[in-house]
């Protein structure tokens, strides 16, 4: 499927997709199957609009034999293939040592002008970018980006129980113009602290401490005070969930774990006795 950058096509590729019976989708760098990154690197991730040209066309070898290698494993019937032009199209299966394109479809025939021209709209003012992926899957290439999820729906299947919709994501690449966004340490702790606070038990967080693994990913240690009575295991279980859930949601940022060392506990105070 062929269109200019910023025409939807990422956006209509599980339903395109869906609609020919094709078991794999190339799109940005990516291989992806049955709503799961399979394999690959997204061009979305890279600095600059020429990288990210070299690598939706696999011109490293490394991303090329990777893909090559895992298209190897699933062996799809058809594949689905995403581009600006037809020529760039046959370059990527090319590069893949896929046979030439048996069709090739423009996004004029999937999308209307009026739906075209708004996709394009997005692009240029917001620098929205779809991945047809979900967001858990997105955000372990994306660390650090902020990823919102987008769901769309397919034809009704005839298999009962089967979902017929799917869920894509949002994302702001880092080659846009819009600026860098940075979260301080000060802000995720605040976060985990108010994420922390809202767990029945906790008398108070303590210290939290946030420490920047690489890129995105973050570990958070934080020693709160329990009240006396409750099973610790059990608070700080729900305690490790609640900051997970709530950074992630947040801020975008991938929390590899969350270390809960609990220090002290919190005693009742006792009512003194009247004569």
């Amino acid at each position: 499927m062929v269109g200019p950058s910023g025409t939807g096509k990422s956006h209509r590729a599980a339903v395109v997709a869906n609609q020919f019976e094709a078991q794999a989708i190339i799109d940005d760098g990516l291989l992806i199957q049955e709503n799961c990154i399979i394999a690959g690197s997204s061009a979305k991730r890279l600095p600059t609009r020429i990288g990210a040209i070299k690598a939706a066309l696999f011109m490293e070898e490394t991303r090329a034999q990777e893909i090559k290698e895992a298209l190897h494993k699933l062996a799809p019937a058809r594949i689905l293939i995403l581009g600006t032009s037809a020529g760039m199209v046959k370059r990527i299966a090319s590069r893949l040592e896929l046979p030439p394109p048996q069709k090739i479809m423009n996004i004029e025939e999937f999308a209307s002008e009026k739906e075209i021209r708004k996709a394009k709209f997005h692009r240029n003012h917001f620098s929205k970018h779809v991945i047809p992926a979900p967001t858990l899957e997105v955000k372990k290439s994306f660390p650090g980006i902020l990823v919102d999820p987008l769901h769309i729906f397919l034809k009704k299947k005839e298999s009962p129980g089967k979902k017929n919709w799917l869920e894509q994501s949002i994302i702001r690449p880092t080659f846009t113009s819009n600026g860098k966004l940075t979260i301080s340490d000060n802000a995720i702790s605040a976060i985990a602290g108010h994420a922390a606070r809202s767990v029945e038990g906790v008398a108070s967080t303590g210290r939290i401490v946030v420490d920047v693994e690489h890129e995105g990913i973050i570990t958070i240690d934080i020693s709160p005070t329990i009240n006396y009575g409750l099973p610790l295991h059990e608070v700080a279980g729900k305690i490790q969930c609640q900051i997970e859930q709530s950074v992630e949601k947040m801020t975008g940022l991938q929390v590899r774990k969350v270390n809960v060392l609990v220090k002290y506990i919190n005693f009742p105070v006792a009512k003194e006795a009247t004569s």
